[in-house]
């Protein structure tokens, strides 16, 4: 049975390295906003599960949807320029 946590969002700010930790310990942590439930920070399952080979297919398939996409510059002048504004 997994542990369940409630912190809030400034908490979550402050020990994020500290739950992230529980979390990766099989602890569910729910963050609050002003009491009320928003999101979950749970251990992930599964993902080291994958096989070599499903691993290389879902790659290739990935690889797949990037070719598609389009190319942009490299974003970072457009964050250097509205530094200094």
């Amino acid at each position: 049975m997994q542990q369940v946590r409630k912190t809030s969002i400034r908490d979550l700010h402050i020990h994020t390295s500290e739950l992230v930790r529980e979390a990766a310990g099989g602890s569910v942590i729910v963050i609050e906003r002003r009491g009320e439930p928003v999101a979950e920070l749970r251990p992930l399952t599964g993902s080291s599960k994958l096989s070599p080979a499903v691993r290389k297919r879902i790659r290739a398939q990935m690889e797949k949807v990037w070719a598609r996409m389009p190319q942009v510059p490299d974003s970072s002048h457009i964050i250097e320029e509205d530094r200094f504004r």
